[in-house]
């Protein structure tokens, strides 16, 4: 059985962001698995305008080339992790415009939540679950929680402390094999609409 793909999507693109340092945390713990491959994908190297397609996203007719290229790396996975600050009790607005963007490279796929910010980023992450609901992305109950005044050094040096690495090993035992599971209906939709 191949490997499940699950891409750590940085969900800040802001100039002195903390988000990366997060997400290469994920990467270095999520790594030592075997079950599953991780990459760290990076918002800020799309460089995507405001959501700019004519068409709705849900038809998949996408016009830009910058559209295409984001529509690819996000099909090209089974799961996500989304690794996102609060602001303003929210999402990024960066986060939530990438997700805009596409609509059936995210369906039928399993999500885990990675929030950080001065209450652990939980308000983010529950309105998170809201808009993955829509894109139907099954997102798992183990959240990891990292707050800006306990997990890092003068708000900007990430040092949690290793408790955190077994809420991080509960997440992906539950998202790897819902990814692998989704990744079973995505292949079932697949055939049904060839035999159609």
């Amino acid at each position: 059985m191949t490997a499940v793909r699950i891409g750590i999507i940085i969900g800040s693109t802001r100039p002195g962001r903390v988000g990366d340092q997060v997400a290469r945390w994920v990467l270095e713990h999520a790594s030592a698995r075997t079950d599953a491959e991780f990459e760290l994908v990076d918002l800020a190297d799309f460089a995507l305008p405001h959501l700019d397609e004519a068409v709705p996203p849900s038809l998949g007719q996408y016009a830009n080339d910058h559209t295409k290229a984001w529509a690819e790396k996000v099909d090209s996975f089974d799961g996500y992790i989304f690794v996102t600050p609060e602001y303003n009790h929210s999402t990024s607005g960066a986060l939530k415009n990438a997700l805009d963007f596409v609509y059936a490279e995210w369906n039928d796929k399993a999500a885990g939540l990675v929030s950080y910010g001065a209450a652990g980023g939980t308000r983010a992450a529950e309105h998170l679950r809201l808009i993955l609901g829509e894109l139907q992305v099954a997102d798992v109950r183990q959240q990891v929680s990292f707050s800006l005044m306990t997990d890092f050094e003068h708000y900007t040096s990430f040092t949690p402390p290793a408790y955190h690495q077994g809420m991080l090993a509960t997440q992906l035992d539950q998202l790897v094999p819902w990814a692998s599971a989704l990744k079973s209906v995505r292949d079932a939709r697949t055939t049904l609409a060839t035999a159609a």
